[in-house]
């Protein structure tokens, strides 16, 4: 007997729980709280680092990608400006390793963008800031960078304009379709 008002319960709780719609929720609702940092990155309206007007020009990104290669090894990765190194691929990981016959050759390269590409797809990552030139073997894994869609160049920050200004850019958060 105790088993089966417990079951009734338990179904009219969960029977409750499924009426609830989304216009309750927001009639209730009192405060956001935004748990994605990087929100506001893809939105374009978080503030890139500028820095001083004596520093590199390259100062102002989100994320950025450097290439490194030391007489053995091909490194790749995606730095955040205020985090650090985000993703980080190399051909000294075992499962690239495998695969190549030298890991600095042109298919090294080629495998560490495909690897990079992949790694940033899955992060959310869609847009890269990268200053080189690129050169020889660099080329190939830019080039395989954007085959897999990933764009390297940043978008230029949103900024509000004022109420008096000729010129209004679309706002990134609405679509127009």
């Amino acid at each position: 007997m105790f088993a089966k008002d417990m079951r009734l319960c338990l179904s009219n709780t969960i029977l409750k729980k499924r009426i609830h719609n989304n216009t309750s929720l927001i009639d209730s609702c009192t405060e956001v709280r935004n748990r994605n940092p990087r929100n506001l990155e893809r939105l374009r309206i978080a503030r890139k680092p500028e820095g001083y007007h004596l520093d590199k020009p390259d100062r102002s990104f989100w994320h950025k990608l450097e290439i490194s290669k030391t007489q053995r090894n091909v490194f790749a990765e995606i730095i955040h400006f205020e985090n650090g190194p985000v993703i980080t691929v190399s051909t000294s990981e075992w499962a690239l390793k495998k695969y190549l016959y030298r890991s600095y050759d042109s298919m090294a390269y080629i495998a560490v963008g495909k690897v990079l590409a992949q790694r940033c797809l899955e992060s959310g990552i869609c847009e890269i800031y990268y200053s080189g030139k690129p050169v020889d073997k660099t080329s190939l894994l830019l080039g395989e960078l954007e085959k897999n869609n990933i764009i390297l160049q940043e978008p230029s920050r949103y900024i509000h304009p004022y109420p008096w200004s000729l010129f209004r850019p679309e706002k990134p958060w609405e679509s127009h379709e």
